[in-house]
């Protein structure tokens, strides 16, 4: 095991397009990392940096307290598991993950007890005879993970391991996965794109947005006190009610609002009542109801302005809100509803986005 450090790490690729700008962050020994971000920002082309597999332009990376900037990918001590599984299909299961501790010159009675070590905690030891036609691709994708683990590495570097399985199937994974990890105590850093893959496997969150962080911090933490508009906006689904504030009415009611900030309330936060109490008020028609089980998604249109519940009129642009509530209390569409966001479950931000401000 070991912590891994990044030190103002920059990539710029010919042209002048600047891919990564300057991030600084430490995991932890034994820590489970995850960057997750859209398409583009970067996430991917960080991990690769860390193994290896691009160059970086500037700063340093830190992998067990040595500098590794100029270090060949397979003498920086990890291992990394790929999207497409990357398996030799005219190989066994144990061959594929026999292969690479073979190439290194490592005996055979060693390789056979790895292996089977391997096996035993992916419990794949019934297959390792079969050829990788003969897996599903969740079997697969253990067999992808055995390969690394057999390596015994200081570091295990996921790239969107899980893209191409089936969302039930991508379920089950991470929850193996996550067990894997604390089981074997390896630091990791792991590349998605998806959010709640994201909050359901970290120890640490790095949320990325074009080419820089965004907010670092425990996964939970984040959830409840987004730093920017981007990280509320992404992290939870759905996504946050960002609202501009353009009143004195809302600016009496939110002390510290400014006129062009903007105002945030998560759907779950909403209660469906006629008795507001003290927060901000929104009268809703409803236009479109996803129901998903035991909740429901309301989506709403706003009948008249917003109040701030308690003070005078407050003036929000017209627009969309969202409102999660219990499956069985669903309305019908057209109807009409006051949708109450308490004064505690407020966030507020800059007008630009870039900051949080505390009520």
């Amino acid at each position: 095991m070991a912590r891994v450090a990044l030190r103002n790490v920059t990539k710029i690729y010919p042209g002048g397009f600047q891919a990564i700008k300057g991030i600084d962050f430490e995991v932890g020994d034994g820590q489970f990392c995850v960057l997750v971000g859209p398409s583009g920002c970067g996430k991917s082309t960080l991990l690769r940096m860390v193994a290896g597999l691009e160059t970086i332009t500037g700063g340093d990376i830190d992998i067990g307290g040595r500098i590794v900037n100029q270090v060949e990918p397979a003498d920086r001590d990890i291992a990394m598991v790929f999207q497409n599984y990357a398996l030799y299909p005219h190989m066994s299961v144990y061959n594929n993950m026999a292969y690479g501790l073979r190439n290194r010159g490592m005996g055979e009675a060693e390789i056979k007890t790895r292996v089977e070590e391997a096996a035993r905690i992916l419990e794949l030891g019934a297959m390792l005879q079969r050829k990788p036609g003969q897996l599903s691709g969740g079997q697969r994708q253990r067999v992808a993970m055995g390969r690394a683990i057999v390596r015994q590495p200081k570091v295990f570097l996921f790239d969107e391991p899980l893209s191409n399985l089936d969302a039930k199937l991508r379920i089950a994974m991470r929850v193996e996965i996550r067990k894997l990890q604390r089981r074997l105590k390896t630091t990791s850093i792991y590349v998605t794109h998806d959010q709640l893959e994201a909050m359901t496997l970290a120890d640490m969150l790095v949320v990325m947005n074009s080419g820089q962080v965004e907010q670092i911090g425990n996964p939970l933490d984040i959830y409840q006190k987004p730093a920017t508009t981007f990280v509320a906006s992404f992290i939870g689904a759905p996504p946050m009610n960002l609202l501009p504030i353009r009143s004195d009415g809302i600016k009496a009611q939110l002390p510290g609002a400014t006129d062009g900030g903007i105002l945030g309330i998560r759907p779950e936060d909403f209660v469906v009542s006629n008795d507001a109490g003290k927060g901000v008020a929104f009268d809703l028609t409803v236009e479109a109801i996803e129901r998903v089980g035991a909740e429901t998604f309301i989506y709403g249109a706003r009948e008249r302005e917003a109040q701030a519940v308690t003070a005078t009129p407050g003036e929000l642009p017209s627009g969309e809100v969202i409102v999660r509530i219990p499956g069985a209390e669903a309305p019908g569409i057209g109807q009409r509803i006051r949708a109450v966001a308490p004064r505690d479950r407020l966030h507020l931000f800059s007008a630009d986005g870039r900051k949080r401000i505390d009520l």
